[in-house]
This record gives structure tokens, C-alpha cells and sequence, in this order.
């Protein structure tokens, strides 16, 4: 108890002398040094730089910007129906470059690669011509219903 009282005065400044007029001297025993842990490296970052999901979001923002600039101006195929118009829309907002989900999902109707080719389509859905996609997806419509669209085709 006296131990802890004289090293709680030393942290407050208060002089060992001090205390020795009402208490005891107690001999103190050296401080137990601490083993110096290594601090792992923090990474250097140049201005503008980013580290971990946030690069990783900043890239899938700037892709959609860069998909959105170069996408054509012209709107849906006069044969595509009214239903796969308004899937369009709400998975790519009718963009036929668009990559979404962190590349897992591409093109006008943010199709897979595995979904792609199960209706004939070969390499990336979204560097398909727009016709392509729009057929393509008229024949998983047809063939799966809007099932295939779980939240843009209710």
C-alpha cells in the first residue's frame, strides 16, 4: 500500500521527502522495462494516393464515370420490349458499357460472365454491341422470366 502511494505521489510530483515525515521509507524496485515491440511500417502515400476499399471504391466510381462519358447516345433498340427497357434502366441506367458489383456484373443488363455465356454470349458482356445484349436478354427473359433481375424487374 505504501509502494503504491509513494509511485502515485511521483507521478503527481509531489516529493518523496514529503511523504517520508508520514509514513516509512519504503525502497522502491526498479521499473520493469518493456520490451520494445516493432511498429510495422506505415505505408508512404503520395498526395492523392489511397489505400484498401477506398481505392477500390474510387476506382469503381471513376470506371462508371469514364463508362457513362463514352456510353452512345442513342436509346433502346425500337424491338426491345417495355419490361427489359425498364430492367435496363434500373440495372445500368440503359448504359451498355456499365460495369457494376466490382466488375462482377457488366453491360446494359449487368450480366455475369457464367449468365452471359449460358445464353451464347462470348467474352465481356458490356463490350458487346448494345443490339447483342438487348437480344441476349430477350432470350434469358424468355426463357427464366424476370427472375433473373431480382430487384429491378418488380
Amino acid at each position: 500500500m505504501r509502494k503504491t502511494i509513494l509511485t502515485i505521489s511521483l507521478l503527481l510530483g509531489a516529493a518523496p521527502a514529503a511523504l517520508a515525515s508520514t509514513s516509512p521509507a519504503v525502497p522502491l524496485e526498479p521499473a520493469t522495462p518493456v520490451p520494445d515491440v516493432p511498429t510495422p511500417p506505415t505505408p508512404k502515400k503520395a498526395k492523392g494516393d489511397l489505400l484498401g476499399s477506398e481505392q477500390v471504391v474510387r476506382r469503381a466510381a471513376n470506371k462508371r464515370r469514364k463508362h457513362a462519358k463514352h456510353a452512345p447516345a442513342t436509346g433502346p433498340a425500337a424491338d426491345v420490349p417495355p419490361q427489359l427497357q425498364s430492367i435496363a434502366q434500373c440495372e445500368s441506367g440503359g448504359n451498355p458499357r456499365a460495369v457494376g458489383g466490382g466488375g462482377q456484373f457488366r453491360g446494359k443488363y449487368q450480366f455475369t460472365y457464367a449468365t452471359w455465356a449460358a445464353v451464347g454470349g462470348s467474352g465481356d458482356p458490356a463490350s458487346a454491341p448494345e443490339a447483342e445484349q438487348d437480344r441476349r436478354a430477350a432470350a434469358l427473359y424468355a426463357t427464366s422470366g424476370a427472375g433473373q433481375w431480382p430487384v429491378c424487374a418488380g
